[in-house]
């Protein structure tokens, strides 16, 4: 291992130790999505079941197992904890960073370190790298067969065709058949664009076929025999009926990807726009002309650049839109860049001074936000006042510096660690100065804490009125199904309730007839507990 391979290897230890790792369990699962999945782990690993997830003690069909089965092997190291239900992601965070840079080590050299971290620091790969949930894994899985598929078109290596094979397999067991189908669909593209149509008839190989099968099937067979339901509950309604209609109700504007995609590629989104119209433009000034051999390494653009557009187009058609949907694209983002720096560097070409400015402002701007996170969370705003006057004092100071260091002579050279420096420093701050407010606010895993100190033994728990969010987290942090109020259905026994301060007429009206102890207030959620006595007693 030569000494450049080493700090390499350390650098992207280090950088994937801090963006993806460290802190992980410094705020409780937050979201309806984080504590249901980890829930559902939980309860596969306590029966012993690989096949059929189940979740308040019901079948639960809407996503395939992967992220499930990551999470039981995590449980059974760690134990069942807020940490270990993200280490899952954080590991196929790493993965996906670590086949990158080993992709362009051997097909694209000199610029390894630069794709691998700029991969990692992406906002949407930090964000989902954090997070209990499917985005990641899929989004690892599919970057890794894209980059495999590219490693067979141009070395013609069946290996590598096998692996894409793999990983589309994997995919397939993180989210369902949207990972083959968006990689037949960029390989479509980039055969019409590239005019080499028999690229897809040659990526059609049987053995890799039966590769997939092998890997993808078996569970779908399984859940299948075990669940007759299963088509129709995951195919029809959770993919196919998700997709065409807002059964959901995840509804958003044609155009919600556009915004969502830049934000999720910040801070290197301005470059990533310019090295998107770079392939663009060649393949417009060159669509008429013929060419014997092909140029790869124009292609390469123009292949990373459709598998950047083809998540976006996909998703923006479907009236249900989310914002993890499009996390697939985005290291097709970082991937073009690298590229693209390689092939300046190569030409020692000057960048614009206007470009430079975009991006030094782009990337410093989360440090604002990031040392206002506190008052983001608890007011949904940024402050007025001294605190926004030194966070934006900080942020200029970084774009200034960012500015300046790369109209200098070192141009380029230096975006890659310029721009980390925000980056570090963002995350640093949303993890010292945020993490109690977020848990405090979003998670339910104070209220748990706060309703278990005053238990003697476990009783059932009750919601009447409150989010999804704290349900499901109630759910998980209890680890016991959650009974409601919603319909008039109040249980017998005895039991304790939470519900919304403002909800107290509604819980003495639902009780009436019962004994009913008010227990506490959770200030931070604005939310009651109660004690309700069993109706057998009232008799």
């Amino acid at each position: 291992m030569t000494a450049r391979t080493r700090t390499d290897v350390l650098l992207m230890a280090g950088f994937c130790a801090f963006l993806f790792f460290y802190g992980l369990g410094q705020f409780g699962l937050i979201g309806a999505d984080e504590p249901r999945y980890a829930q559902v782990a939980r309860g596969m690993l306590e029966r012993r079941d690989w096949i059929t997830p189940i979740l308040g003690g019901h079948v639960w069909l809407e996503k395939p197992p992967l992220y499930y089965w990551q999470a039981m092997v995590a449980y059974a190291i760690f134990g069942v904890n807020d940490v270990a239900a993200r280490i899952p992601s954080a590991c196929d965070a790493t993965l996906l960073v670590i086949a990158v840079y080993l992709f362009f080590r051997k097909f694209r050299r000199g610029v390894e370190a630069d794709a691998a971290l700029i991969t990692a620091s992406c906002a949407g790969v930090i964000g989902y790298a954090r997070a209990a949930s499917m985005d990641m894994p899929l989004a690892a899985s599919f970057s890794v067969g894209m980059l495999s598929w590219w490693a067979w078109r141009e070395s013609g290596k069946k290996i590598y065709l096998s692996l894409f094979y793999i990983f589309m397999a994997l995919g397939m067991l993180a989210k369902g058949p949207v990972a083959p189908f968006l990689a037949a669909s960029v390989i479509v593209l980039f055969a019409l664009g590239a005019r080499e149509s028999r690229l897809v008839l040659r990526t059609v190989w049987l053995p890799g076929i039966l590769l997939f099968f092998a890997i993808a099937l078996p569970w779908y067979v399984a859940v299948q025999v075990r669940n007759p339901q299963f088509f129709r509950e995951f195919i029809l309604e959770h993919n196919l009926a998700r997709y065409s209609s807002d059964l959901y109700h995840h509804r958003q504007p044609f155009w919600y990807y556009l915004p969502v995609t830049a934000l999720a590629l910040v801070p290197w989104v301005v470059f990533v726009v310019a090295a998107f119209v770079e392939p663009v433009r060649i393949w417009w000034a060159e669509r008429k002309t013929v060419s014997l051999e092909p140029d790869l390494e124009w292609q390469f653009s123009l292949f990373a650049s459709c598998w950047l557009v083809v998540p976006v187009i996909f998703f923006s058609i479907s009236q249900s839109k989310l914002p993890g949907y499009i996390l697939p694209a985005i290291p097709a983002g970082a991937v073009l860049l690298a590229d693209y720096l390689r092939q300046r560097l190569a030409d020692n070409e000057k960048v614009s001074k206007g470009l430079v400015v975009l991006h030094a402002v782009v990337a410093s701007a989360p440090i604002v936000p990031a040392l206002l996170i506190a008052y983001v969370v608890t007011d949904r705003r940024l402050p007025g006042g001294r605190p926004m006057i030194f966070a934006l004092a900080v942020g200029f100071a970084l774009c200034a510096a960012i500015a300046l260091t790369l109209v200098s002579r070192l141009r380029l050279r230096m975006l890659r660690f310029v721009t980390l420096i925000p980056v570090v420093l963002s995350v640093a701050a949303v993890l010292k100065l945020g993490t109690t407010t977020i848990d405090q606010k979003v998670s339910a895993r104070p209220v748990a804490a706060e309703i278990a100190s005053i238990e003697t033994h476990q009783l059932p728990l009750a919601v009447y009125g409150v989010t999804r969010e704290l349900e499901y987290g109630l759910a998980f942090y209890r680890n016991a199904v959650i009974l409601h109020y919603e319909g008039g259905s109040v249980p017998a026994e005895e039991h304790l309730l939470v519900a919304p301060s403002t909800w107290k007429m509604n819980v003495v009206k639902q009780t009436a007839g019962r004994r009913l102890l008010f227990l506490g207030h959770y200030a931070p959620q604005d939310v009651d507990y109660y004690w309700v006595a069993a109706a057998a007693l009232e008799r």
